[in-house]
Formats: C-alpha cells, sequence, structure tokens
C-alpha cells in the first residue's frame, strides 16, 4: 500500500519554479531518500507536504486521503512528522518539555480536566511523561530530561527533534539534513536510529540528505530533485551511477560521502 502518493506537484515563488511536475510514491516500510544539489527544491517538497505551503499545482494523497487545504496541525493529526533543517527547539524549555510539545496532538484534555486536575489529568499526565521519557531514552538522551534544550550539542539537538517529532506517533517521519553538522561516528549512530525507528515506530521514513554514505546505506529508494524537476529515481545503485545525477553533482562540486 502506498503510504504517499504525490502527483505532478508544481510551485513557483514569483518568476522561480521551484518545483516543476514532481511525481513519487512511498510505501510502507520503506526508508526513501530525496537528494539533489542546493537549491533543487527538497526542502520546498517538504514544506508542501506538511501544509507550511500550498501547491500551485498537483495533488498530495497521504493514506489515500488528500491533503489540500489541511493546516500543519492537521497534517500532523493526520500522522505526518518532521524535524527541520535548520533546527527548531524551544531552547528555553528543558530536554522533557520540548519532547511535550509534541505531543499536543495525541492528547486530548478538557477544561474542566485542567482547571481541577482532577484523576483523569492526573493519569493523563503521567503517561505523557512516561512516554517521552521512553522516547528520549530512545534517542540515546537518558538522564538528560531535565536539561535546557540549548545546553546540548548540535548532535544531540538533532536526536531531541527526532524524539520530538515521534511523540506525535507519525506514520510517516519526514527528516531535513538529520546528519548535517554531524561529525562520522555521529552520523553511524543516527543511521542505527533510523533503522531502529523502522516498524516499531513509524511505517516509513523520508529523509532530505547530502552525505552520500548516508544516502547509499540506509535507502531503500533514492528521488533525485535538480532545478525543481526529478531527474532520476530508483535504488541506491540505480541513481548512483545515472549520468544525470552525476552530472548535475559533479558538475558543482557537492558530492559528498564523508561519514
Amino acid at each position: 500500500m502506498a503510504l504517499l502518493e504525490i502527483h505532478s506537484l508544481t510551485k513557483k515563488f514569483g518568476g522561480l519554479l521551484a518545483l516543476s511536475n514532481v511525481s513519487l510514491t512511498i510505501g510502507e516500510g520503506a526508508i526513501a531518500s530525496l537528494i539533489g544539489p542546493n537549491g533543487a527544491g527538497k526542502t520546498t517538497l517538504f514544506h508542501l507536504l506538511t501544509g507550511i505551503y500550498a501547491p500551485d499545482k498537483g495533488e498530495i494523497r497521504f493514506l489515500g486521503r488528500s491533503l489540500a487545504g489541511l493546516r500543519p496541525d492537521e497534517i500532523t493529526g493526520a500522522g505526518m512528522s518532521r524535524t527541520f533543517q535548520n533546527i527548531r527547539l524551544f531552547g528555553g524549555m528543558t530536554v522533557m518539555e520540548n519532547v511535550l510539545v509534541g505531543m499536543h496532538s495525541r492528547i486530548s484534555i478538557g477544561v474542566w480536566e485542567v482547571l481541577f486536575r482532577n484523576h483523569r489529568m492526573r493519569l493523563k499526565e503521567t503517561a505523557a511523561r512516561q512516554r517521552a521519557l521512553d522516547l528520549l531514552t530512545l534517542v540515546g538522551l537518558e538522564g538528560r530530561e531535565r536539561e535546557w534544550a540549548r545546553h546540548l550539542s548540535y548532535g544531540e539537538q538533532r536526536r531531541l527533534e527526532i524524539a520530538r517529532a515521534l511523540a506525535s506517533r507519525p506514520k510517516l517521519l519526514l527528516l531535513d539534513e538529520p546528519t548535517a553538522g554531524m561529525n562520522p561516528s555521529e552520523a553511524a549512530s543516527l543511521m542505527r536510529l533510523l533503522k531502529k525507528l523502522l516498524g516499531p515506530f513509524v511505517q516509513s521514513i523520508l529523509l532530505i540528505e547530502h552525505n552520500m554514505r548516508v544516502v547509499m546505506e540506509i535507502s531503500d529508494r533514492v528521488t533525485v530533485l535538480d532545478y525543481g524537476e526529478k531527474i532520476a529515481e530508483g535504488s541506491p545503485a540505480e541513481v548512483r551511477g545515472n549520468p544525470k545525477v552525476i552530472e548535475a553533482y559533479l558538475g558543482r562540486g557537492e558530492w559528498t560521502t564523508h561519514a
């Protein structure tokens, strides 16, 4: 079953064509990568998927349902969650509080429960905190729940973003350059984490990534964008040997394999 279906997606910003008739499908149980040189339209595609932008043309279907007109919070509620290229944590909140924020779409609390903090409210609060602790353990941040988010290292902040995204219980997890700024050891550790997430925690993962070693080692399928157009799609081996992909990357000196 297709988890995500994108048909002829197009987005313009004034005279700039950011995406042009892009189509792709993400199946269940897959780790898919979206790659391309800087400015290829990758993050624009993520913004369209999550309701930050509205497409000028085309359709996005998630679990068979059109996402047209849905707000970002409604899309999160439908089962799609993401991280950002530039870390967007709440630095003045604790690690625990950042994860709890990610649960807002899954916790139903009435006004009277909040006002009187009744037994039901306390049970929900306890369950939420326990789930947050479990997610922090999963991403390797156990024992750090009371620290300020801004005091974490860069790699740890990336992991906290993933924990917060998982807090909404997504079926599809979108990761925008998750290994950016990481050293080889951190990137390898993150790859192990992503493989662990697939199945028990999310049905599929779609990531934007510039580190080709990560892409080649972790992806079931790779889609390549260049100047807003899809120029290749297939297995990592197929994409890596595609002349159009080689030209798009090597022509600009952006093919990186560190990690």
